[in-house]
């Protein structure tokens, strides 16, 4: 049953996915400048379009977030022990927010922009940060994916 249940999840998540993914480019294709485009924003499915792209995206937050209090929830319960390395995960994912944030100048965004965007140099700092945060999340992913494979390789 539960094999069922979650076969059901995957597909009506993927459908929602490939939903909110053929909405954004009806979204994304506003530019005014095509006949059709303009049709389909006179008729109101644009806005119609836009309204249930943000309540589907909404939905599959909630989902996430719940899924996940629940996945937490029942590891906590079932290994009591996993407090140590969930809390040593979150002090790691601090440690990285913070290092980004010393690290980053403040001048990760060109003057003209943010002249143009009224954009301060604390939101430039934080634009920055948030760049430096994602290229270390995204070399440790690569790094331990690498590690994993090599590791499985070498147990064989």
């Amino acid at each position: 049953m539960k094999e069922k249940t979650d076969k059901l999840i995957t597909w009506c998540g993927l459908g929602v996915a490939v939903l909110c993914a053929v909405l954004s480019v009806i979204f994304a294709m506003n530019n005014g400048d095509t006949k059709e485009l303009s049709a389909v924003k006179a008729n109101g499915l644009f806005d119609a379009t836009f309204y249930i792209l943000l309540c589907l995206v909404a939905v599959s937050v909630i989902a996430i977030v719940a899924f996940l209090c629940v996945k937490l929830a029942n590891r906590f319960r079932e290994d009591k022990g996993y407090w140590k390395k969930f809390l040593g995960l979150v002090v790691a994912v601090v440690v990285v927010c913070v290092l980004a944030f010393v690290l980053s100048s403040g001048t990760d965004v060109s003057q003209a922009l943010m002249e143009k965007h009224d954009v301060s140099e604390g939101t430039s700092k934080l634009i920055g940060a948030a760049c430096i945060v994602v290229y270390i999340l995204v070399i440790v992913a690569a790094v331990s994916i690498v590690y994993t494979e090599i590791a499985k390789s070498l147990k064989k």
